[in-house]
């Protein structure tokens, strides 16, 4: 409602065009009131009192500053061609020399310094020509005008339009700039959306595998063993009703992230509808799934658990998920084994499973999308991810972050012994 009734008011914008002749027309006025009032001056030089003559030659001389802005050159031409019959007749000169200066500081302001010096150059002239048409013969004081006046309109009106140049080219830049930025910002809200692309296809791919195995076990046990059936199934809907959550807070954040570059983004998802990011303490959870899946995990946990910025959880989490997903998909029969370790400036997550050796499906898998995933998400959070089979069989997934807030009961030793300890 604000914004409409603002509405209105913008076409009073609409005659910004017509502002430079208003503005100008006011001046040629208070200009032209000022020379009338020096032509009713007694001049003590011999020169003759403004008559109805020299009237309507000063206002001659003053109307086309109306113009000026717009024709600067023009304007200067007609002003100095109505002033010379008015020195000719024998007029004091100075009653129309404001109009000539003001049209020549207008043409140095706007045009380049050739065209600004030939225009004080006929000024200068009209100037010493007005000294030799004196009735004393005033030459000397004439010749001086006629250097000193023109160069420093010229001066100042050079000054001014690099002046106005530079605030041209400082506009440019900032809007250039503005640009950048813009641009910087539609690259940040791209790389955000294809990182939490990478987010879904982790989330999807997990929940689906567990699906998966649980909708072979109970169409394999559905006629013998109807409780087995029952619990694969309420796992199938546990599962799936998860993966429906994350879908909803991942595309969430793929609507918000897409906005004006620049505009404060609002918090990703409600707090009463959506579950918060997943942290390590879901990591029992995951487990149970797992085995719930036929995949026997154990999950332990080293040193004293602290709270842990939300980035670095969630990094450890969905290394963990695309871990144990792969376990599942592609080491069967196995145990698997997860091992989060707490030390003073770093955390360090093992998963290992004693599975087949590394074969068509292991390399596969060690080389698509879901560890090459691994990777980039621990690099932005300055870890990393080393994957490989195990001298004694089975596979190993290690990861390694940064993690401040150590408690103040660990070492620096103890930090360097679970960094090169094996699991």
């Amino acid at each position: 409602m604000q914004r409409q009734r603002r509405w209105p008011r913008r076409p009073a914008r609409i005659p910004i065009h017509r502002s430079p002749l208003i503005t100008d027309t006011g001046i040629a006025a208070a200009v032209l009131a000022c020379a009338l009032l020096l032509g009713r001056q007694d001049t003590g030089e011999g020169y003759p009192p403004l008559g109805v003559t020299g009237g309507l030659l000063t206002l001659a001389a003053h109307l086309p500053l109306c113009l000026r802005r717009r024709h600067p050159v023009a304007v200067a031409g007609a002003v100095f061609a109505v002033w010379t019959p008015y020195i000719a007749l024998g007029h004091w000169p100075v009653v129309n020399s404001l109009a000539a200066q003001l049209a020549l500081y207008t043409v140095a302001s706007t045009r380049p310094l050739r065209t600004a010096a030939a225009t004080g150059a006929a000024l200068g002239a009209i100037w010493l020509y007005s000294g030799f048409a004196a009735p004393d013969g005033s030459v000397a004081a004439a010749a001086a005008l006629a250097l000193v006046v023109p160069a420093v309109l010229v001066r100042f009106g050079q000054s001014a339009r690099e002046s106005e140049r530079r605030g041209e080219r400082l506009a440019e830049l900032a809007a250039q700039l503005q640009e950048e930025r813009d641009a910087k910002a539609r690259r940040a809200v791209a790389e955000e959306q294809a990182r939490i692309a990478r987010e879904l296809h982790d989330v999807i791919a997990h929940h689906i595998s567990v699906i998966s195995v649980q909708a072979g076990l109970a169409d394999y046990v559905f006629e013998t063993d109807p409780g087995t059936a029952r619990r694969s199934l309420a796992t199938i809907a546990d599962t799936s009703s998860e993966a429906l959550e994350e879908m909803r807070r991942m595309l969430t954040l793929l609507r918000t992230g897409d906005r004006t570059p620049g505009a404060h983004a609002p918090e990703p998802y409600d707090s009463e509808t959506y579950a918060p990011m997943p942290t390590l303490s879901g990591l029992e959870e995951m487990a149970a799934r797992m085995r719930a899946g036929g995949v026997p995990v154990d999950l332990l946990v080293e040193g004293r658990p602290r709270t842990l910025p939300p980035g670095v959880e969630l990094c450890a989490y969905r290394v963990v998920q695309e871990a144990l997903t792969n376990v599942l998909k592609h080491a069967r029969p196995t145990t698997a084994v997860v091992r989060v370790r707490y030390r003073p400036h770093r955390l360090l997550v093992d998963v290992t499973d004693d599975g087949p050796g590394p074969g068509p499906a292991r390399t596969t898998a060690g080389s698509g999308h879901g560890l090459i995933g691994m990777r980039e998400r621990a690099k932005l959070y300055g870890g990393a991810v080393t994957t490989g089979p195990r001298p004694e069989g089975g596979f190993q997934v290690r990861l390694v972050l940064p993690a401040p807030s150590a408690p103040a009961g660990e070492t620096a030793a103890d930090d360097r012994h679970g960094g090169s300890g094996r699991p």
